[in-house]
């Protein structure tokens, strides 16, 4: 478990990956060289990763397939074969009724349908359910911005690489990569953040946060969907919220501390207005899960 300040630090990382070491120290009241240490002990240790994510529309990844698979025999096979397709964003073996669910995404339906009918060629799979996300109302992980027209060069490429890897690399070492003054540098970067094509975060390990208790949620809704979609996203706990068409109106996600605290979580989405649960299931061991199309 973090202690009180590297968990304000964490979160500081989840909000602005590239947030200088001095707005840390303002932030917490520590001094520049202990915020330094902190930041970089968390780095090392794995709990916090700082990488770029690239918009969804800029690398060709704007088609989403949530899937729930059925199997005959074990289900780990199966989830194991499912997180070695690169279209496979997230896999997980769950409880609940569906043995293992999974996201794809991909350029376009098109894409989508390949591959929702690869997988179910899979040994061990009998058969799908998928819900064709529409509308992503909220990603912890993922931009979700309306993107401004804009056009890349190669320099914005090479940019959005790097910080794809360590989204914390120092504006000295991109400007040798690009092979641009550093001040051209920065101006290139902060562009790219600010207009939504990359968003640098951190990726925290959820153990070491004591998140131990992963859960996706089916809602329908019989009011407006949005109206609806945008009150469950508010909600503490709650980290993931898509609309679209299938069986559910919005699919949910949930990151809770305990039990209890995911209890709670379930009954406020259920507190929601117009706003019915109807399947649940318990993430028990997630087998894949990417933050972000490698780029090309």
């Amino acid at each position: 478990m973090l202690d009180a300040v590297d968990a304000v630090l964490v979160r500081e990382l989840q909000r602005d990956g590239r947030a200088t070491f001095q707005a840390l120290a303002d932030r917490v009241g520590l001094s520049r060289t202990a915020v330094r240490t902190r930041v970089q002990h968390l780095l090392d240790s794995g709990i916090v990763r700082v990488v770029g994510i690239v918009h969804a529309s800029v690398v060709g990844t704007g088609a989403i397939g949530h899937l729930a698979i059925d199997v005959d025999g074990p289900a780990k096979q199966v989830a194991d074969a499912v997180a070695r397709r690169a279209a496979a964003w997230f896999a997980a073996l769950a409880a609940g009724a569906h043995p293992v669910v999974a996201e794809l995404r991909v350029r376009d339906d098109a894409a989508l349908v390949e591959e929702v009918d690869a997988v179910r060629s899979l040994p061990g799979v009998r058969g799908i359910e998928v819900f064709r996300v529409t509308t992503v109302v909220k990603d912890a992980h993922s931009v979700v911005t309306e993107l401004p027209d804009v056009s890349l060069d190669e320099i914005d490429w090479r940019l959005l690489r790097e910080l794809t890897r360590d989204g914390r690399t120092p504006y000295t070492r991109l400007a040798e990569v690009v092979g641009l003054s550093q001040a051209a540098t920065r101006a290139r970067a902060v562009r790219l953040m600010r207009s939504g094509i990359i968003h640098v975060t951190g990726i925290v390990d959820s153990q070491a946060l004591g998140s131990g208790e992963l859960a996706g949620l089916g809602v329908r809704v019989s009011s407006d969907i949005a109206t609806a979609a945008s009150r469950i996203a508010a909600l503490p706990g709650v980290n993931y919220v898509v609309t679209g068409f299938g069986r559910h109106d919005l699919l949910a996600g949930i990151d809770a501390t305990s039990r209890d605290v995911l209890l709670s979580t379930l009954e406020a989405v259920r507190a929601v207005p117009g706003a019915w649960v109807g399947e649940t299931w318990q993430h028990l061991d997630v087998v894949k899960r990417v933050y972000g199309a490698e780029l090309p």
